[in-house]
């Protein structure tokens, strides 16, 4: 299934309150020309039905480099002006984190759909704030979580969904690289948005509490290193790995089911997806501890076939298609919101050295992606308790201590004991009797 199709029959799902909303091309304006915007730049002003008519960012030298490539483009260093000049349809914000609210916001205040970078805001409360605004002024809020729109992603959703690797027990992912420090948010909150993004997706479902630990080894506020233990229902879970002080650049994920198992590397020119036939398996029935035996499978592997293309040409092009078409997006207001609640609540276990927060501390999930309502970013009030702007983290992973001591007790880890046998490739076979 071609990327058209599979977003065409996502959006098929939702019952648009208008259709066919703009019927020449869609006006885009991108705020921002650092690292990340000039991507965004390239991919809206190679779209067909948009037309990329301004931009803007504080940097007169990155503004005249953005208009010498794209020289119909207008440049603004006023946002102000950016918005009520501009003439567009449509803002893009890929500015620092700190500055997403107040720029979707006003873009949204204007009446101007808009696709903001990831995270969506710096607390629940802020990306609560942008749903209610563009829910009450009818325009599309869509937050850019690229890896949903990878046609890699999607083909391990769909070897998910039909079962290949059976029930899943667990996924770990690892994002590592030297660099880029930020100093406004730690690397939870600038890396890992990515993963977890991927791990709601193929789980369906938000985590019911969180485990993060880390440290600040470069700067002495910011961590630089952390790692995350999340506990989802059926006794699943996943760990998230993040680093910005690594020599490589890793982007891996293991999926691993009652069946089979999936790894996932990013960093893999062609084959990025192996799914193994490999599993563990406990007796059915045993009546003392010496009758007790695990079994070990080793099968072979195989390489799923994956169209290459670019998932943020896609994503921005759905962007486009759902003002078009007022369309939810697959990333909408909602599913942005639980993730910031899941990294709030890392900031959280952070301060608390790493202790267990429950995810009903941050107020109740939203609501499941892909359930119709006008342009899918919900209602303004949530469910729950609200985190206010003093109880926000500052994205550092230093909030405000809680009123409350949360609790404290991990999960506690099961006993490994180690086989006297291992498997012969290709076929089961029982190891000997566990020893005590």
């Amino acid at each position: 299934m071609t990327s058209v199709l599979w977003l065409a029959s996502i959006c098929n799902l939702l019952k648009p309150s208008r259709t066919n909303i703009m019927a020449s091309k869609i006006n885009v304006g991108v705020v921002g020309c650092g690292y990340w915007g000039p991507n965004l730049i390239r991919n809206f002003a190679s779209l067909p039905d948009a037309r990329l008519r301004a931009v803007c960012d504080l940097n007169v030298q990155r503004l005249k480099h953005m208009q010498d490539l794209y020289p119909n483009v207008e440049g603004y260093t006023d946002y102000s002006r950016f918005l009520a000049e501009g003439k567009l349809d449509a803002v893009v914000v890929a500015t620092s984190v700190g500055l997403h609210h107040p720029m979707a916001k006003a873009a949204l205040e204007a009446g101007k759909h808009v696709l903001v970078e990831k995270p969506l805001a710096r607390s629940s409360a802020e990306c609560l704030d942008l749903i209610d605004v563009a829910s009450r002024k009818g325009v599309v809020l869509m937050v850019g979580h690229t890896f949903l729109y990878s046609s890699v992603v999607r083909r391990i959703k769909q070897i998910v969904d039909a079962g290949d690797i059976g029930e899943i027990r667990y996924i770990s992912a690892r994002r590592l690289n030297l660099g880029l420090f930020q100093k406004d948010i730690n690397v939870t909150w600038d890396l890992a948005p990515h993963d977890l993004s991927i791990i709601l997706h193929i789980f369906g479902e938000v985590p019911q509490g969180l485990n993060c630990s880390g440290s600040p080894t470069v700067s002495a506020r910011v961590q630089d290193i952390t790692t995350m233990w999340l506990g989802f229902s059926k006794n699943r879970s996943a760990i998230v790995q993040s680093s910005w002080l690594d020599p490589r650049k890793i982007r891996e994920m293991t999926i691993v089911g009652s069946r089979r198992m999936i790894v996932y590397d990013d960093t893999a020119p062609l084959e990025k997806i192996r799914v193994f036939d490999a599993r563990v398996e406990s007796p059915p029935h045993y009546d003392t501890f010496a009758e007790f035996h695990y079994a070990y499978h080793y099968g072979d592997q195989y390489i799923p076939y994956v169209k290459q293309e670019e998932p943020l040409k896609v994503e921005c092009q759905h962007f486009i298609d759902c003002v078009r078409y007022n369309h939810r997006p697959v990333s909408d207001g909602q599913q942005a919101l639980n993730l910031v609640r899941i990294l709030e609540a890392s900031s959280r276990s952070l301060e608390l050295n790493g202790a267990r927060v429950d995810l009903a501390d941050f107020g109740a999930p939203a609501a499941a992606p892909h359930q119709s309502h006008s342009n899918g970013n919900g209602s303004a009030n949530g469910n729950g308790k609200s985190v206010t702007h003093a109880e926000a983290p500052s994205g550092n992973g230093h909030t405000p201590k809680p009123a409350a001591a949360a609790q404290t007790k991990a999960p506690t880890a099961p006993i490994k004991r180690r086989p006297r046998k291992t498997a012969v490739a290709g076929r089961k076979v029982r190891s000997s009797a566990l020893s005590a």
